[in-house]
């Protein structure tokens, strides 16, 4: 299954303290169980963002949904597809 990363940042408008936005976690991975997909690692970042997350789903359309339930819950998200380094040689070799 594809892989995608989803850099997140918290909308400060939404959470009042950090516990707030911690218990977003388990509904964001019944979001994404829901449509289809599988949560993989999670982390809270120092920078730019302040979360990322990956999640392997079948297809575009279901990670796009996914990327939309996330919104939902109060993060501002950039959602990517990712390539493990190990595809990137078979991708060049076959150019």
């Amino acid at each position: 299954m594809p892989t995608y990363t989803v850099l997140a940042d918290a909308n400060e408008t939404q959470f009042q303290n950090p516990q707030e936005l911690v218990s977003i976690w388990g509904d964001i991975r019944e979001d994404i169980e829901r449509l289809g997909g599988e949560l993989g690692e999670s982390y809270a970042l120092i920078g730019e963002y302040d979360f990322q997350l990956t999640f392997e789903v079948e297809d575009e359309d279901a990670a796009l949904q996914i990327a939309i339930a996330i919104e939902g819950h109060g993060l501002d998200t950039e959602t990517m597809r990712a390539v493990p380094i190990e595809r990137m040689g078979e991708l060049v070799e076959d150019v």
